[in-house]
This record gives C-alpha cells, structure tokens and sequence, in this order.
C-alpha cells in the first residue's frame, strides 16, 4: 500500500506549512496528539481533522506539497523530520489512491479525514448545507417523499424505512415534535458514529434540522454515551457553532450513562426523560407518542447524516447504489483479528468474502479465518463456507443473521464458538433491563447451561425437579445432547417472548454457533495445539 518515497522541496522555512492529522479518538490513542504537538513545533500549521478511516496508517499525517496533499503513515514522534523534508520511508502520496480508499463509494464520510470538523467555512466549502437549503425551498411532504424514493433505511439495525417514520410524525398533529439522534453506539466492534461525529458533526447537525423542517419538529436531542468524551465535546461545540444556521430548530446533547439497552429506541426516550432506561411496550410507537408523550422522529446517526446528501444530490442519486431492497451505501466496520482494520462505506451488495479477504487482507494473526459475527454482540457468526453472501438486509435476514449496525469482527481459527455463544448470554444478562422474564431469566439460565455444555458434565435434576408434583422431573443426569436441546428450546423462548431486540436477537449468536460449529459443543479441547 506504499507509494513510492519520492522526495519533493519544501519551502525554505516550514513556518505556515500545512499539515493534517486526525484528532479521531482512534487516532489520539494512537499517539496523534503527541504528533501534531511535534509537526507545530516544527513550524507546521497544524489542522486538525477527523480520521480517515484505516487505523493501520494512523496517527496519519498529510501535508500541503507541490505535487498536492500527501499523506504519511503510520508517523511517530521521531518521524517528524523525515516526515517534513519528505524522506520518510512510510510516504503513501495521495491517500484517497489507496485500494482501501478507492474502492469507496463515500455518501456519508466524504468530509471525514478532508475537512476541519469545526470550521464552519470547510463545511460549507465542501457541500455543507446544499441539503438544508434544498429542503427549506420545498414542502414538508416533498421532504419526506425524497426520503421515502432514496430507500434510506435505519442505519442502527433495525432497517426500518426512514421515509415511513418521518411520514407518520408529519402526519400526527401536535403542538410540540422532537428529533432524536440515537448516538448510543454500544455493539463491539463498532464506531461509526463515533468517526461521524468526531469528524464531520455538521453533517449530523444538518440531518436533524433537514428532519425537523419536514416533521415541524422544535426541538432536537443527540444522545450519547459517556464513554464518548471527544464526540460530545466535539457536537456541542458544533451546535453552538451553527445554532443561528438551523434556527428556530435547537439541538441539545444528553450523555447516557453507557448501558447498552439504551440503544433500544423506547429505553433510551426513558433515559432521556430521566427515568431508569427500560424498554417500553408497543403500541403506542414513538412516532405518534414518543419523548414526553409528543411524535418523535428517532433515527440513529447514520440514518440521519445520510440525508444531506439525499436532499443535496437528490434521491435519485442514492437509491442508483445498492442491492434489491437495500439501498444506497452502508459504513462498514472491520473489527477483530483482521489486518486492515476500519471504516469501508460502499454500496450494499459486496460480499462478506470481499470485505474479509480483499478489502480487510484477512486476519492480523496471519492464521485461517473461522468466523466472522455481523452486526454487533448479539449477531450471527458466518463460517468461511458462507463469505458469499451479499451485504443486504433480506440476504443477512434468510441466512439467519443481521446487519444491524454494519459491524464485522473476525476471528481466527483459534477461537472457541462455544464460549463465544456463552459469551452473548452473559452479555444479554448483564444488560438486560430486567423488564422482561425470557431476557431477564432466559439469559442467566443460558450462561448455567453453556457452563455445564462447555464442561462436559452434566448435572442432577435439582431439588424442585425431584418433587412429586412436577410432571417432567428428572431423575437422572442429563447429558450434552439433552443439554443442547434445552438450549435450543430457550432459545426459541427467548427469540419469540422477549419484549426488545436484545433478548429476542441473543438467540442469533447462540444459535448459529450451534448449528455452524457444533464440534465446538461436544467438549474436549480442539484448540489444544492451536497457540
């Protein structure tokens, strides 16, 4: 991925001399603070930008030169003085090039890594606002019908038509609507709305005034977790940057506390309202009773900063790209043992095999690929056998899986599927609400179970199974196989019975790893060898 190490002039003294790094929390952790702070000593103005979205190049640095902007990566302290005079061994020239850059079909993240995320101006310059002054020449119902003909779907994980929610708010008369940003980006291996937020907020700032003009929404909500520091630093001094440009429309955060159930739309109008974050049951729907009993447009942050560009370029434009019903692009995360780890936007349609193998370079072990989870914790995991399927809704869906969050974590052949179901169940424990019984208790008595799977033993029926009363008491230890079917049996409970998707999705982990890696069930230790 190097380009050659050309060298170039630079001008006599460094002083004004541009250079580029990312202050993307990746970055940061990366050590790009420590950069930037060396390039300004050095005599560079340094800007600041989000992140560009392949960690393995970061901290990344790019400099104004004669022969355009060029990018240098990965870049440690030490490097600055081969980094400016352009002998640096880790010169990869014009970084949009890059294969992993290329192949992109960048809607949504085309300002991210480019642009200041603060300056007004950089916005602006880079078809800031098009969508916002589109939709203020139109009629809310033209807004919505925009929406509706692009196929934007709910970038969160449900994949709901946006077009149609946004349709019911319009439709329902109230005195007071809101729009609500659900920033509550919890699945592992996820961090989209993180970059998004970090690296183009005006883009978001401007889905939600576009959403508002077309649902006579007042009043607007961006709710993010603590662990968030930089985003929520970063989106509200882009609020208050541009308040006087989405006027009479206001936009306000509110910090989550972190728990992961609160990305559950209805908990997280609870958490809101200052209530404990549980789910609540439906009807009534948000969008006819939502935030403080008003019509509520709540859409994850993807799903908003993807209309700018609708509203901008048209809808037409976006609905070209993409798979059946699954339309326009989608951020793709590539997480775990993977070599190219970060963010890929393309059109849905790719294979798993494509983004695993071409786009990801396989795993960072070097080792066999054996699975991959999509969409977060409480998705399915895919073998090899299966990388290609299509990156759609409808393909994931009859395949047993699910998009959700658009969140890819690979795994070497070294993982252990048994403990990876086991690891869903306790996840779904410790996370559950606790609102309802299939999540509450079918959790708890799912990590019993793969405990007793994963040791091989099996155990006595217990002293309430031994009374006479009960029908089906056992008197005899059960065995692995009878073990497993009990575990299917929860979690068919679970699936069907839960009130929210975090006890009803479980089961897809659980499940497919049962049905895809059984050899992973029936104990002993294949990994033995395997370090």
């Amino acid at each position: 991925m190097r380009a050659s190490a050309a060298r170039y002039e630079l001008p006599a003294s460094t002083a004004g001399f541009k250079a580029y790094v990312s202050c993307d929390a990746a970055s940061v952790a990366l050590g790009a603070d420590a950069v930037a702070e060396a390039m300004a000593e050095a005599g560079a103005e340094v800007i600041r930008t989000g992140s560009r979205g392949l960690f393995a190049i970061e901290p990344l640095v790019e400099l104004d030169t004669p022969d355009g902007r060029v990018g240098y990566g990965p870049v440690t302290v030490s490097d600055v003085s081969r980094v400016l005079d352009g002998s640096h061994p880790n010169r990869l020239g014009d970084v949009a090039t890059l294969p992993f850059f290329a192949r992109q079909q960048r809607f949504t993240f085309a300002r991210c890594g480019i642009v200041d995320p603060l300056s007004l101006d950089d916005y602006a310059a880079h078809n800031g606002w098009t969508g916002l002054l589109a939709a203020r020449a139109g009629t809310p119902q033209q807004i919505v019908d925009a929406v509706k003909e692009s196929g934007l779907r709910g970038r969160g994980g449900a994949g709901f038509p946006t077009g149609m929610k946004w349709q019911t708010v319009l439709d329902t008369p109230a005195d007071e609507k809101f729009i609500v940003c659900n920033a509550d980006e919890g699945d592992s291996g996820t961090f989209a709305d993180r970059m998004l937020m970090e690296g183009d907020p005006f883009c978001l700032v401007e889905g939600m005034a576009i959403a508002a003009h077309a649902v006579g929404g007042t009043h607007g909500y961006i709710y993010i977790r603590s662990e968030y520091p930089f985003a929520i630093r970063t989106m509200r001094a882009a609020i208050e940057a541009s308040a006087h440009l989405i006027a009479p429309f206001t936009l306000e955060v509110r910090e989550g506390a972190g728990a992961y159930v609160c990305g559950e739309e209805t908990a997280l109008l609870e958490s809101i309202e200052g209530k404990r974050g549980q789910v609540r049951a439906k009807p009534p729907l948000p969008a006819i009773r939502g935030l403080f009993g008003q019509p509520t447009v709540i859409n994850n942050v993807l799903s908003l900063a993807a209309v700018p560009f609708i509203l901008a370029e048209g809808p037409e434009r976006y609905a070209e790209m993409g798979l059946a019903r699954s339309r326009g692009t989608i951020p793709i995360q590539l997480a775990g043992n993977i070599r190219n780890g970060g963010l890929f936007e393309i059109g849905f349609g790719i294979t798993l095999r494509e983004l695993v193998e071409e786009v990801g370079g396989g795993t960072a072990s070097g080792r066999p690929v054996r699975a991959v989870q999509v969409g977060g914790p409480l998705g399915a995991y895919f073998p090899p056998s299966m990388f290609d399927l299509a990156f759609d809704y409808e393909t994931f869906a009859q395949a047993g899986g699910l998009i959700g969050h658009a969140g890819i974590t690979v795994f070497d052949d070294t993982v252990d599927m048994a403990r990876m179901a086991r690891f869903a169940l306790e996840f779904c424990a410790a996370e559950s609400c606790g609102k309802c019984t299939p999540c509450r208790i079918g959790s708890t008595r799912g990590v019993e179970l793969m405990d007793r799977i994963i040791g091989g033993a099996a155990r006595a029926g217990d002293r309430v199974e031994a009374l006479p009363q009960i029908r089906n008491a056992r008197h005899r230890r059960r065995g692995v196989d009878e073990e497993i079917m009990l575990l299917r049996d929860l979690c068919d409970t679970m699936k069907h019975g839960s009130l929210c998707a975090l006890g009803g999705f479980t089961p897809y982990p659980v499940l497919s790893a049962l049905n895809l890696f059984p050899e992973d069930f029936g104990g002993g230790d294949r990994h033995a060898d395997a370090a």
